[in-house]
């Protein structure tokens, strides 16, 4: 599960979740098939088709250097109608 980051919660992820559709951000150097194999064995679901896109590049500045973020990739994963990832909850405090 190293190449998985985080789940991505926006307005659009969101509202995917109603098709069954899950975002999540990914590393870079992750394959497709990798990233489907860690799905399938950590949550125990079928996977029908994932959809990925780079995130654009955001420039940060430190001082009189010119920089940038990390490069993640953003997976949208479709799994099969009976299968579903139950939801994360925050920790609370």
């Amino acid at each position: 599960m190293d190449g998985i980051k985080y789940a991505v919660f926006t307005d659009k992820s969101i509202r995917l979740l109603g098709k069954n559709q899950y975002t999540s951000n990914v590393e870079s150097g992750s394959t497709r098939t990798e990233i489907k194999h860690w799905v399938e064995l950590f949550f125990g679901v079928k996977v029908i088709a994932m959809n990925s896109h780079r995130l654009p590049v955001k420039g940060r500045r430190m001082g009189p250097i010119m920089g940038h973020t990390m490069h993640y990739r953003r997976m949208i994963i479709t799994l099969q109608p009976v299968y579903s990832i139950p939801p994360l909850r925050k920790k609370r405090t």
